[in-house]
């Protein structure tokens, strides 16, 4: 026995099938994308308001005519719409990206699908093409292909780091000119094998690339300095950073590793600090020095005062003299050297005749060029120079001068003194007539402990730091020395201080 269930009577259904009119409204309706049928040979059957919008033909200026009215000449010249039909028709469905033309003439990037159209007997019956318009998004990416490949090229530019990529097993996969450089290998040599290569055997032995490699996957980053190896296997110190490299999705990629030598500033700050421990060693000894030199020089003075009637008593007893007054001279420059070095010179800078200045230091100076049988000459300008300075500091750095003019000429010679204006500073110079300076050491005469190698060694006793010293007192009055010889016997050497000017000090009356 059947039994049939009753039905229910739902009415009229909710869902109606599209028609062909409702298709037709829907293509018509789509402004994004341009939308219309071309026949088997390609003529345009159909226009949508986006074909409309995009391409900028109203339907009666397009329908009838061949496609290839929106393609640019290059494209007609390879037949390449003809092309595009025949793919579709033997593929079912043809893609394609490249440049089109608007009804005025201007290009846009487009994106191109066009599909062969079949009947229910598979009778050919035409295509449809879908174009869309991506010129905004080929731009942006031309923009980020041109920023890339510009910082490629910087990378690969590069000469002072040594910049390049590691896979996320430390095997290298790029080389930039920098790490050429910077290691000796070029790219051929090296992309490809492990960044171990670069470190010598005993961070191997600690295993301390793979280490590297785990400190920065765990923290992001790594920044080390040590010991590294070119290829020829000479060693150069490095700063080193590496950095893990993730994907968009946050997939390890690799590593980027940056390399920088830094050999010449560890030499140099090696040499600072040397540099530092041999100005306090000069300081130590300045004032160790200090206090036996006195007893002597009192010592000297006394014998000075008493008769003497052995003349072999009496020259020791003026060569104690002389040599007291030359050691007292070296412990106070080496005094003054530390003192300079450590920044604690203080400079009682006040207005200041540059005439007086040339006074005193040629009254000092007297003895030594009598005692030398030296002629001095003098020119010195009639009008006040005035300067901002400390009168002490610039007495002792004509007073140097003229020592080293002495010291450097032989008996009979000259040494001139000059004080001129010009412009808006003075120029004070000593020059000589003795053995001069050769041109290849003028570069390094007021280097600490630097001395001339000219003559004989007893007429050059000291310990080079006399110019030094003029040096860094000049330079602390906001002037400049210089030196100038040609390093011929007899024309000797000078040396020129400039120093700026000011105005000359209003004197006050008495009340």
């Amino acid at each position: 026995m059947s039994m049939s269930l009753p039905v229910p009577d739902t009415g009229t259904s909710l869902i109606q099938p599209l028609t062909d009119a409702d298709y037709r409204l829907m293509v018509e309706a789509v402004n994004d994308y341009a939308i219309f049928m071309l026949d088997c040979e390609g003529r345009i059957l159909s226009w949508n308001a986006g074909a409309q919008r995009l391409k900028g033909y109203a339907i009666e200026e397009v329908l009838g005519r061949s496609f290839e009215l929106f393609y640019p000449q290059e494209q007609l010249d390879r037949d390449w719409p003809r092309k595009e039909l025949e793919m579709a028709l033997r593929d079912g469905r043809f893609e394609d990206e490249g440049w089109r033309l608007r009804k005025d003439g201007s290009r846009f990037w487009a994106s191109v699908v066009i599909t062969a159209l079949r009947d229910d007997d598979g009778r050919h019956r035409g295509f449809a093409k879908v174009t869309r318009d991506l010129t905004a998004r080929r731009a942006y990416e031309e923009q980020l292909r041109q920023s890339e490949e510009r910082f490629r090229l910087m990378v690969e530019g590069v000469q002072d780091y040594a910049i390049f990529m590691l896979d996320p097993q430390g095997m290298i996969t790029t080389w930039n000119l920098g790490a050429q450089l910077n290691k000796g290998y070029i790219a051929e040599e090296i992309i490809g094998r492990h960044f171990s290569v670069f470190y010598p055997q005993d961070k191997l032995d600690q295993d301390w690339p793979r280490q590297e490699l785990e400190m920065a996957l765990r923290d992001g980053r790594l920044e080390d300095e040590g010991w590294r190896l070119r290829k020829d296997g000479s060693r150069f110190w490095a700063s080193v950073v590496i950095t893990a490299l993730y994907d968009e999705h946050g997939r390890h990629q690799g590593f980027a590793k940056v390399t920088r030598d830094l050999s010449e500033r560890r030499r140099i700050s090696a040499l600072e600090a040397e540099s530092r421990q041999l100005t306090q060693f000069l300081a130590v000894l300045g004032h160790e020095l200090r206090n036996p030199l006195s007893s002597i020089a009192n010592a000297a003075s006394i014998m000075q005062l008493e008769e003497l009637a052995s003349p072999r008593l009496r020259v020791v007893r003026d060569v104690l003299s002389r040599q007291v007054a030359q050691l007292t001279r070296l412990v106070d420059d080496l005094l003054d050297t530390g003192r300079i070095v450590a920044g604690k010179v203080r400079l009682e800078r006040v207005p200041t005749c540059l005439q007086h200045v040339v006074d005193e230091a040629l009254g000092a100076m007297e003895p030594a060029v009598r005692e030398r049988e030296l002629t001095l000459e003098t020119s010195i300008d009639e009008t006040p120079l005035w300067v901002s300075g400390d009168k002490v500091r610039l007495v002792q750095v004509l007073t140097n001068l003229l020592h080293n003019a002495c010291k450097f000429t032989p008996a009979g010679g000259q040494v001139r003194v000059r004080l001129a204006r010009h412009g808006d500073h003075a120029e004070l110079s000593v020059s000589d007539t003795g053995c001069g300076i050769r041109p290849a050491e003028l570069q390094y005469v007021f280097r600490l402990f630097a001395q001339g190698q000219g003559g004989e060694t007893s007429a050059h006793d000291g310990l080079g730091i006399g110019l030094s010293l003029v040096h860094q007192m000049v330079l602390r009055h906001d002037g400049e020395v210089s030196a100038f010889s040609t390093g011929e016997p007899g024309q000797g050497a000078e040396f020129v201080v400039c120093l700026p000017l000011i105005d000359a000090p209003k004197l006050q009356k008495g009340l």
